[in-house]
């Protein structure tokens, strides 16, 4: 049977390395472990496979040398051995989680409010890690890239479930209202909470429509109030540059909130809407990245400090919903 350079195994590229490095067949049968007559089949399967001589045979104690085509061929396999040893080192680094690549699916009040810390955290325990952030508007976009593979772990808000994921509860995000600092309605209002109905006459801050905008609005109006909004956008910034601007008050996630902000007075708001959960989740069934597996442990304890305690255990149970 003819053979060809796609007939060539690794065998051979060792062969031809040892026996040019050692300059006869028998040196380079006691470097690894083979007989001479090993070697010499394997020059001679190469050589075949190649259609040229790899090299010149004088005979008696003169070592072999590389003919050109030797000397080309040669040059390959050190190529590809050494791209089998970065490969090696690379999967050892993969196994452990300390270098490598995690993508992580986030959206924005997550990336500007917890993800610093975690990746800070991350880069001390993994320093040769590369973290790689893909950010989308929705929670059905970003399970979309998780389950093709495309990110390796991704936060979610819930109440949320997904039988192709694992759904891990991080904390709950209460929803909070934002006053203009200078406004009537911080005036009128003293304490830390803030009566829903005051709301029923405002001219309201608010996002477009998506889920987390439907489930304040249901919140507002199980108090009584039915909200007129003034300006929308889905940038959370842009939203509390607008209430610090005195158009109105805004309902927003906690999360979202800059409450460094002191042209703005925040307060919770009395009745509470329900508040939305943050969730991190890995594909169920795969063999997740160690490094994925520690992201979730870090974050696990990172969201203990900056989430109230989830609502209930175990992932919650609802539609899918879009992160602020």
């Amino acid at each position: 049977m003819l053979m060809g350079i796609e007939d060539v195994e690794i065998r051979h590229l060792t062969t031809l390395r040892a026996v040019a490095d050692e300059g006869s067949f028998i040196g380079a049968a006691d470097v690894l472990g083979y007989s001479q007559a090993a070697i010499s089949q394997q020059i001679a399967g190469l050589e075949r496979a190649v259609g040229q001589s790899l090299f010149d045979r004088p005979g008696g104690p003169r070592p072999v040398t590389l003919t050109p085509a030797g000397r080309l061929l040669l040059g390959h396999a050190k190529a590809i051995n050494a791209r089998l040893a970065l490969a090696g080192r690379e999967l050892s680094d993969l196994v452990s989680g300390t270098a490598g690549r995690l993508r992580c699916g986030t959206f924005q009040s997550v990336s500007v409010q917890l993800l610093p810390e975690l990746v800070r955290e991350m880069r001390e325990a993994a320093p040769n890690l590369d973290i790689h952030l893909v950010e989308q508007d929705t929670s059905e976009s970003l399970v979309d890239l998780l389950l093709a593979g495309e990110i390796d772990v991704t936060f979610l808000e819930g109440p949320y479930q997904d039988p192709r994921l694992d759904l891990i509860e991080l904390g709950a995000d209460p929803f909070v209202v934002l006053l203009p600092k200078d406004s009537e309605y911080a005036r009128l209002t003293k304490g830390r909470t803030f009566p829903t109905a005051l709301l029923a006459d405002a001219p309201m801050v608010g996002e477009h429509d998506c889920s987390t905008h439907e489930r304040i609005d249901a919140g507002l109006r199980a108090s009584g109030v039915t909200p007129r909004y003034v300006f929308r956008a889905n940038d959370n910034g842009a939203m509390q540059g607008m209430v610090r601007a005195g158009l109105g008050p805004a309902v927003m996630p906690l999360l979202a909130v800059d409450t460094t902000d002191l042209g703005v007075v925040v307060k919770s708001l009395d009745p509470p809407i329900e508040p939305r959960v943050i969730l991190i989740a890995i594909r169920k069934g795969a063999n997740p990245l160690p490094a994925a597996e520690r992201f979730v442990k870090i974050a696990k304890l990172e969201c203990r400090k900056r989430l109230s305690r989830p609502a209930r255990q175990g992932a919650s149970v609802s539609e899918p919903s879009r992160p602020a």
